[in-house]
């Protein structure tokens, strides 16, 4: 916080930005430097608004890889939680910002390479079933075709939460909100490489919680008036090995699922 900007909170609250920043924190929007005026505004205010936002039952993080967002830490205001959808494209693409090439392109990749890197690294079948949770029978074409319009959906969803920038034609900015997705393997060890790992197994984690889903359902079981082509093997849970934990020991508690806020109704 600066010596002179703001005194008070009342001061805060005065700025003609707060009342865009403020509602797109309680809409889940994650803010970086990219923003320009609300960081600015967020760094300058910090300390007012935390003891402001725990009145609301959240607190106001902001990580040293240069973003804002709200954590909500009791039930005073509303929340959603991300779809499956949005948390495996929301893992991929955080594959890709930890990449040195993507540095080197300025954090702007082709959203087709994207979809192919998810592909690659789940499976094609295994990001299928996932993106198509209520069938298990289903012709190819229109599951790719499903598998596309599911992953269209995310990007948008992740963008209106401040983690890509839709750009024009095929292209997206990655933004540094996307580490979200590395916190639960932040560590002395790789972060791309256990979070490889974790989006291989469809593991759905974001913040050190795991995924609660929405109220879409995503993952429900199949239609009562299908039945898989095959037995399913039960799927144990992912669990990441004791000589990678041992590289996350400053990581602490599991804390309760992710959870973003979204304005009060």
């Amino acid at each position: 916080m600066t010596d002179t900007r703001y005194l008070v909170l009342g001061d805060v609250v005065a700025d003609e930005l707060f009342p865009d920043v403020d509602l797109a924190l309680r809409r889940g929007r994650h803010i970086d430097r990219e923003d320009n005026l609300w960081y600015t505004f967020l760094v300058d205010a910090q300390a007012l608004l935390e003891t402001f936002y725990r009145r609301f039952g959240c607190e106001l993080l902001h990580p040293a890889d240069g973003y804002f967002y709200l954590l909500p830490t009791g039930d005073k205001l509303g929340r959603r939680h991300l779809s499956v959808p949005e948390m495996l494209v929301g893992q991929a693409l955080t594959l890709l910002y930890l990449d040195p090439a993507t540095l080197q392109s300025g954090g702007v990749i082709k959203r087709a390479d994207a979809l192919s890197h998810l592909a690659a690294v789940m499976g094609s079948d295994a990001l299928s079933r996932a993106l198509n949770p209520k069938r298990k029978r289903v012709d190819e074409r229109v599951a790719q075709e499903t598998v596309r319009g599911k992953f269209a959906e995310a990007l948008r969803r992740l963008a209106t939460l401040g983690f890509v920038d839709l750009l024009d034609g095929d292209a997206l900015r990655l933004r540094p909100g996307l580490l979200r997705f590395a916190e639960p393997v932040r560590g002395r060890g790789s972060p791309a490489e256990a979070l490889e790992r974790l989006v291989a197994r469809g593991e759905l984690v974001l913040g050190g919680g795991e995924l609660e889903l929405d109220e879409d359902g995503e993952a429900s079981d199949q239609d009562a008036d299908e039945e898989p082509d095959s037995p399913m093997p039960p799927q144990e849970p992912f669990e990441l090995p004791s000589e990678v934990l041992s590289e996350f020991d400053d990581f602490g508690e599991n804390p309760s699922a992710p959870e973003l806020l979204e304005e009060e109704t």
